[in-house]
């Protein structure tokens, strides 16, 4: 997932883009489904991992709106619904 946020910043220290934040939150949903799986009755880790889409839904809302290409490149390259 490093090369996706190499792939996303817009300069070498961006770390607050909409852009990077999707994928840094992309990176942690995925890491939470893992534990999810292995802990299922881990109710706090499900609602952080709600909060967590909850969250980069609307990172993703903020980029349609504004830049509609940042957020066809981002969707297709973690692949997500759009």
């Amino acid at each position: 997932m490093n090369d996706l946020l190499a792939q996303v910043k817009r300069h070498g220290w961006d770390n607050g883009s909409p852009e990077v934040q999707v994928v840094l939150l992309s990176m942690d949903i995925t890491k939470l489904q893992g534990h999810i799986e292995t802990n299922r009755h881990d109710v706090d880790s499900k609602r952080s991992l709600l909060r967590k889409v909850a969250k980069r839904r609307s990172f993703l809302r903020y980029l349609k709106d504004n830049n509609m290409d940042r957020y066809t490149y981002i969707t297709d390259l973690l692949k997500l619904k759009a």
